[in-house]
């Protein structure tokens, strides 16, 4: 009976701290997780909470460090996974990323951040087309996530398909008009556009 009832709290701390973390109140939502971790310190779900609230908060060693206690208590952890290896890939370490977010993917198929992720660091690895292609994916089951769109326009830029990278970026700015990226990659699509007509 002591456990259930410790379920149910375990439960409602981590409901409130999912509604803070919606909230961008990272803090708060840190201080309950942290101090369920101390009474539970192999709670895995509060470990990837924690993990996604610190990677909000830019906290990337912080975010790190949750995330792999996570997935070595629950090596199933497709959120310590996808931390592990978005963290990596800011830090341009693509194989590292590629094989974290490969696992992440298998764990939960389809989730269109992760499969975003997963395409960006492909497509940094050389792996051109598998990463458009999966970058496509995730737009397919998000279409209008600008972070997708503009990470799909970018690798057609570089691919110098200014067409498509154009379209993105302007689908980009409808949704988010404030959208700096967007603006700034499109203006450079324009400018290599009246290059290419000169």
């Amino acid at each position: 009976m002591m456990n259930s009832a410790f379920s149910d709290r375990t439960a409602q701390v981590l409901e409130e701290a999912e509604r803070l973390k919606l909230h961008c109140q990272h803090e708060d939502a840190l201080a309950l997780l942290e101090q369920l971790v101390i009474s539970d310190p192999e709670n895995v779900a509060a470990l990837e909470e924690i993990a996604d609230n610190e990677l909000s908060l830019e906290q990337y060693d912080r975010a790190l460090r949750a995330a792999r206690r996570a997935v070595e208590l629950d090596p199933q952890s497709y959120m310590g996974h996808y931390i592990i290896g978005f963290v990596a890939s800011l830090r341009e370490d693509w194989m590292g990323s590629e094989q974290e977010l490969q696992r992440a993917n298998q764990l939960k198929p389809n989730n269109p951040e992760i499969l975003r992720c997963l395409g960006w660091a492909l497509f940094h690895k050389e792996k051109r087309v598998q990463g458009i292609v999966t970058l496509e994916r995730s737009l397919n089951l998000d279409p209008e996530n600008t972070l997708s769109l503009c990470d799909l326009g970018v690798c057609y830029l570089h691919v110098r398909n200014l067409k498509k990278a154009h379209n993105l970026f302007e689908r980009a700015l409808r949704l988010d008009p404030a959208n700096e990226r967007a603006r700034e990659c499109a203006a450079a699509v324009a400018k290599l556009k009246r290059r290419g007509e000169k």
